[in-house]
């Protein structure tokens, strides 16, 4: 990050944007060596591959992830903030607000992973942001935390240990009917010396892979989105557009989308509905041709008008309001406006992924003995290991590719538990760590909002 990139900024303004980074960078770390311990602990505790080489394949595969992973889940972290309410206070309330959301989220994390129980990085960020967002709002009102997305993301956090817990029972069945070898599977290495046969270290080894790869798609992404969010209560004028658009770029996509909401459709209802579209659409792209982007106040009424606009025709998609033709090219262009306000800068999601994989290679033992050892009273053997793992990877990838935040480390606890429940029964749960999964799993956002409220109270008493 060069002294020009932040110019513009006070010089004390421009140390704490660099602390609050390191901070970014720090608690995605920490995701890495507590959350993506979850994907290594069933190769290590199965003896499929040595500690050092499975973490470092682990943390390669988390950096990809996170490379390759997009930033629909990214947007859905920032969108649980009053963006655009952060673009127009002062720095020093900004600063406040971000601190008091990484210290929140770091001491949460450091907490529980010292404590060695596999608490979820997701629960932790989403709690802090959205305590911080309600403490924000309190003192300076506007829109707030936005709730309705918080609540899609609860319902995703709350639903996938589930489906990981049911599809891990489920494929344990499975191969328990069909697969013939079934004691050598089904035996842990306790049970044997012997390192297991070649195809039962694949399937570990690619399972691993699939988790520590979704993982980063997934998790990457909300590193993405805290950072997003820090940068812009820092420099909203740098982060409110992508400056990859311009205003010529974005008058383009508008006038394509008038263009075609003009043409006749034979139905007068019809036109009326795509006349008032194509009317809206002119009414923008004439403020931005004559609107100063250099400048705070214009760059934020574009980043307003063409946010309301995007609604309305995506409402009137979803609405059926324009189909056929008509509907594929509005699509296309939307694509475009959408671009201009949620993107991220190539650097961040670099930064992000390496974080994210060098967090992987440290800090993972505790983690790996509370999953192999202490969720069930039986030791882990190969086919629960293959089976926990296969369920979290389809899980966080359906999650990743419908824009939704889940918790690694819920899904696979989870997964392994199901394992288990289907190898002994419910007996077969040590109840001591179940117990403080769960009180993890229901402290967490509370206790991060809390945390992170009377944070920010407390630091914008110095800010």
């Amino acid at each position: 990050m060069t002294l020009g990139f932040i110019a513009g900024l006070s010089t004390e303004a421009s140390v704490m944007l660099l602390v609050c980074m390191l901070a970014v960078c720090f608690f995605e770390a920490i995701n890495g060596f507590h959350d993506t311990a979850n994907a290594v602990a069933t190769v290590i505790y199965t003896k499929t591959l040595p500690p050092v080489f499975a973490v470092i394949w682990s943390g390669s595969w988390n950096f990809l992830g996170a490379i390759f992973g997009g930033v629909a889940v990214a947007m859905g972290i920032v969108k649980l903030m009053p963006i655009n309410d952060l673009m127009t206070v002062s720095v020093g309330e900004n600063i406040a607000l971000v601190l008091s959301i990484l210290v929140a989220a770091i001491i949460w994390n450091l907490g529980t992973w010292y404590l060695g129980i596999p608490s979820s990085s997701s629960h932790t960020l989403i709690g802090s942001l959205l305590g911080g967002g309600f403490a924000f709002w309190t003192v300076h009102k506007g829109a707030g935390p936005n709730w309705a997305k918080a609540t899609d993301i609860g319902l995703s956090l709350l639903i996938s240990p589930l489906f990981g817990f049911s599809l891990a029972i489920l494929l344990m069945y499975i191969l328990k009917t069909t697969v013939k070898k079934r004691k050598r599977i089904f035996s842990s290495p306790e049970d044997t010396k012997k390192a297991p046969p070649m195809w039962i270290r694949a399937i570990l080894v690619t399972t691993c892979t699939l988790v520590s790869y979704f993982h980063g798609n997934n998790d990457g992404q909300k590193g993405v989105g805290l950072a997003l969010v820090v940068l812009m209560a820092f420099m909203p004028i740098h982060f409110a557009l992508n400056p990859a658009m311009t205003n010529e770029n974005l008058t383009q996509s508008i006038r394509k989308i008038e263009a075609v909401l003009l043409q006749p459709t034979g139905a007068p209802e019809t036109d009326a509905s795509h006349l008032t579209l194509a009317k809206a659409a002119t009414t923008v792209a004439a403020m931005i041709d004559t609107t100063d982007r250099t400048n705070k106040e214009g760059t934020f009424m574009i980043r307003k008008e063409v946010q309301g606009l995007y609604k309305k025709m995506d409402v009137a998609l979803k609405g059926g309001v324009v189909t056929g033709e008509q509907a594929k090219i509005i699509k296309s262009e939307l694509k475009s406006l959408n671009q201009s306000y949620e993107f991220s800068p190539t650097w961040v999601v670099a930064m992000i992924a390496i974080c994210l994989g060098i967090g992987t290679m440290i800090g993972w033992k505790r983690i790996v003995v509370t999953i192999g050892e202490k969720i069930g009273k039986s030791h882990l053997n190969y086919a629960q290991g293959a089976s926990a793992e296969l369920c979290a990877a389809a899980v966080i990838g359906v999650s990743s590719a419908s824009g939704l935040p889940v918790s690694t480390t819920h899904v696979l606890s989870s997964g392994i538990a199901g394992t288990m429940v289907a190898q002994g029964g419910i007996s077969n749960l040590q109840k001591k760590t179940v117990k403080n999964i769960a009180l993890a799993w229901i402290l967490t956002l509370p206790v991060t909002m809390v945390l992170s409220a009377l944070l920010f109270l407390l630091f914008r008493l110095f800010a």
